[in-house]
């Protein structure tokens, strides 16, 4: 959404509450002045759009199973680690960037994981490409790409029923689902390293019931 520089006068006491409500939420004053005003006339601005997508997935993911919150949201930024039972107990790293403009893709997930091991990098870029290519059968197109055991993959909503807008809430808890959902997969093949026939048949049974248990898919 495109902004503007627009001249106000307001008085001196309201700016000092402005700013104080500003400071204590983290904003900046044209921030909490555009929120006050979005609020008032009932508009929901892409940064409330966002924050509410964002608590939407931390309620379903973080402190359970083996997610967790690696840092508070960020602006159109949030990461989640989870535990991966292998070898040097390496954690996986989720970052869900959503964009401010929604045309297209409503934002990226990025998948990473901090070694420097050149086995697990190895494993880890071959997971990627076998759940891309397990993707690429079931939707045809991912758009995703990878490079040094790191994984970037455009995230487009696809609504299985009925047509419209997707709120904030759902965009959210589609999000939590799809990285749970991919999580299980990375898991599925780090047990069966050794056999990725095995493997790959395990992460395309996951995605049947990602399919066939979701009314948006990513």
């Amino acid at each position: 959404m495109q902004k503007s520089i627009y001249s106000l006068v307001l008085s001196d006491g309201v700016m000092e509450e402005i700013d104080r409500l500003a400071y204590l939420r983290g904003r900046n004053r044209s921030q909490m002045v555009n929120e006050i005003l979005a609020a008032y006339v009932s508009y929901t601005t892409p940064e409330q759009r966002i924050r509410t997508a964002f608590d939407r997935i931390s309620d379903m993911l973080d402190g359970r199973e083996s997610f967790r919150l690696i840092a508070p949201p960020s602006g159109t930024l949030l990461s989640l680690g989870s535990a991966l039972l292998y070898k040097y107990n390496p954690t996986v790293r989720y970052s869900v960037e959503l964009f401010r403009q929604t045309d297209g893709a409503v934002g990226e997930l990025r998948v990473s994981m901090r070694t420097r091991n050149l086995l697990l990098i190895a494993l880890l870029t071959r997971f990627f490409e076998i759940f891309d290519a397990v993707e690429r059968r079931v939707t045809h197109k991912t758009g995703a790409t990878w490079e040094d055991g790191r994984y970037l993959r455009p995230l487009c909503p696809r609504l299985l029923t009925g047509e419209g807008t997707l709120p904030p809430e759902k965009l959210g808890e589609s999000v939590a689902d799809y990285i749970r959902f991919f999580d299980a997969a990375l898991k599925a093949f780090f047990a069966l390293p050794e056999d990725e026939r095995r493997a790959e048949n395990e992460i395309g049974r996951l995605y049947a019931h990602y399919l066939n248990t979701h009314t948006v898919i990513l």
